[in-house]
Order: structure tokens, then sequence, then C-alpha cells
């Protein structure tokens, strides 16, 4: 018979975030028949008996175990992988998926430097025998199309300096476009994009602080109908406001 605080531990073991696998593995290792059974009996979130007294899993248990499990071989495998490697096949992975995981692009894009970068190009060459440009601009038909392929192809530079001038000037185009959404969309507009996407990040955040000055609102106040745009422009310049938003499983490696 398992000892009631077996129980409890496989109890935690399976619940929450995460799984347990060193508490499973050590309960579990050990067991026979009855000590089965009184676990099962003991674990009654995951275990019932249904209407012909058999005992059995249940199904919505099973389906989240399972989606655990994967998270935990995702993890070691992902953190094995040269970072390269690992993000070419987070590219691919949210390009097979589609727009609504268009958003781990840009995170890619906009917080790996510019050596990161192209090193996730290089290694998707290898991978797939493409580039990510040429499977963006095949496979996003959006408006989001021209932005994705600019942010993947960027080279930024990353010293520290910063012409306040241009940063004025950039910051009233970025205005100027979101005044005019009616007519074209802001995420359709090539200043727009290439500001975003050749500008370094210290740059972009003068641009950032510019437009608050110039607006009284910030950029993604102002931008609150464009959502994908609203969200690059965070993960570019206030990347801590837009990870306490974004829980991105990306991000754990």
């Amino acid at each position: 018979m398992a000892h009631p605080a077996e129980v409890e531990v496989l109890n935690k073991a399976l619940s929450g975030i995460g799984v347990d696998e060193k508490s499973i593995i050590s309960i579990l290792g050990k067991s026979h028949h009855e000590h089965q059974r009184s676990i099962r009996k003991g674990c009654s979130k995951f275990f019932f008996e249904d209407e012909r007294q058999f005992e059995r899993w249940d199904d919505t248990a099973i389906k989240n175990l399972k989606l655990e499990f994967k998270r935990f071989k995702d993890a070691v495998v992902y953190s094995l992988m040269h970072p390269w490697e690992r993000d070419a096949r987070l590219l691919k992975k949210a390009l097979k998926k589609g727009p609504q995981q268009y958003y781990v692009i840009v995170e890619i894009a906009c917080t790996r430097s510019s050596d990161q970068l192209l090193g996730a190009r290089k290694a998707y060459h290898s991978l797939y025998d493409r580039s990510i440009e040429e499977d963006l601009a095949a496979h996003v038909k959006a408006s989001e199309r021209k932005l994705l392929v600019a942010l993947v192809s960027a080279y930024r530079y990353e010293g520290p300096k910063v012409k306040e001038d241009t940063a004025k000037s950039e910051a009233k185009a970025l205005l100027n476009a979101i005044k005019n959404a009616d007519k074209r969309k802001p995420i359709e507009d090539e200043e727009v994009i290439t500001i975003l996407t050749t500008r370094s990040k210290p740059h972009l955040r003068e641009v950032y602080e510019q437009y608050k000055k110039i607006s009284g609102n910030t950029i993604t106040q102002d931008l609150e109908a464009e959502m994908f745009l609203r969200e690059t422009i965070e993960c570019l310049c206030t990347p801590h406001t837009y990870f306490t938003k974004v829980r991105s499983p990306n991000f754990l490696f």
C-alpha cells in the first residue's frame, strides 16, 4: 500500500506547471499492483471509478500530462541545441503554425543581437535549404509580411550613439503614419518599416521618448487598434513591458 506521504508527493508532482519527473520515477519505480491501486485511490484528481466501477485515468488529466511531458522534452532538446539552430527551428515552427505564432518571429528578431540573428538565418539555410526571408514571403499573406521579412533581415548598429534630431524627425514620421491610418495602415508604411528595422535599439528608445513628448501619448497607446505593430514596437523599445504581458515559452532557454 502506498504511504500517504507518497500519495501527497505524487499529487504535487503531477499538478501545476511542469512535471516533477524525479519524484514520479522514485515512487513508481518501486511500485507493484497493490501499491499502484492505493495510489490511484489517493490521486482522485487523476483517477476515478466509472459507472461500471472500473478504475480509470481521467482523459483530461492524461491530455494535460502529455502536454507537460512534451514541454519537458522540448525544454531538454532546445536547451542542448546551439542557439542559432534553436532559433531557426523556432522560426520554422512558428511559420508552420501560422498567424497565432508570428509573435515568436517578432520576439526572436527583436531581442537577438545582430550577430545572433545572422547566425539564426545561417542555421535556417543549413536546416531547410532555403532562407527564412523567402519562407516568410511565401507563407505570410497578410499586411505583416513586409515588416516580418525586414525584421529578420536586420543587421542593426549596436553602439551607443543616438542622433536626437533624427530621432525627433522619425517620431514625427511615425505620428503622421498613425494619424493617416485611415488612408494606409501604419504597418504597410515604408518609412515606418524602415525606421523599425534599420535603427539601433538605443535610437528606437529615443524615438519612443520623442514621440511621447510630441504626441502626449506613447506610440503603443496610439496604436491600440494595430495590435501586431504595437507589440513589435513594445518588444523593440520596452521589452520589459512586453514580456510582463506575453509569456513566451521560447524565452525559457
